[in-house]
């Protein structure tokens, strides 16, 4: 599993839209934040209503399931861009030069074909579900209270899409390292050393808590 990366940037074309489709995906994975937090609220609710008016939340299981994608789908863009999906580091860590390169491009590759076939997948689900002509626009709706489902299967292939546009500048990102033979090439993750993540996570550290800094200065 990768444990930390970076990604470099400079003024080259790859890189603003490197850029540019990262503030996409960052909005998504807010958007996939503030869903764990509101599920958190509609527990809260429930089990408060529950236990002091003996009233749980209407369809609190139909709004979990309703919520479940935003939570599952809309940050993995964001996580291949800094490269945290599992993966197998000790294996690629191994390797260096355009040997890595095409390595990370076979593997880049093969996942967007998949997630490809996921886009035309889930959206031919989504398709069977969205109705014009029905109420609500909406061919099927939850078991509890009649939520429309089709807006849940839309963010599927919404977020596979945006998983595909990023893996599509990381194989340009990597066929262009093989091809110019680049050391540390930018739109893709960097894997960090061991001595280098140490490093990150005692700067995190000592700016997480500047207190117990200011002691062992003294």
């Amino acid at each position: 599993m990768a444990g930390s990366a970076s990604v470099l940037e400079d003024g080259s074309t790859l890189s603003r839209l490197d850029r540019g489709l990262h503030k996409i995906e960052t909005v998504l994975a807010l958007v996939s934040g503030v869903a764990v937090f509101s599920l958190m609220v509609l527990a809260v609710i429930s089990v408060g209503g529950r236990n002091t008016m003996n009233m749980p939340l209407p369809g609190y299981v139909d709004w979990i399931e309703q919520i479940m994608p935003l939570i599952a789908f809309m940050g993995i863009a964001y996580t291949q861009r800094d490269g945290g999906h599992i993966r197998m580091d000790m294996l690629v860590g191994q390797l260096s030069g355009r040997t890595l390169w095409a390595a990370e491009f076979i593997t880049a590759l093969a996942t967007l074909i998949l997630m490809a076939l996921l886009v035309w997948g889930s959206w031919e689900h989504f398709q069977r579900s969205f109705d014009f002509a029905a109420p609500f626009w909406s061919r099927d709706s939850s078991i509890d209270i009649g939520i429309p489902i089709w807006p849940a299967k839309l963010l599927a292939p919404v977020a596979f899409s945006v998983l595909c546009l990023r893996l599509v500048l990381q194989l340009w990102g990597y066929g262009r390292a093989f091809v110019l033979g680049l050391v540390e090439p930018v739109a893709v993750p960097l894997v960090l050393s061991a001595a280098a993540q140490a490093a990150e996570e005692a700067s995190l550290l000592s700016d997480a808590d500047p207190v117990d800094d200011l002691k062992e200065r003294r």
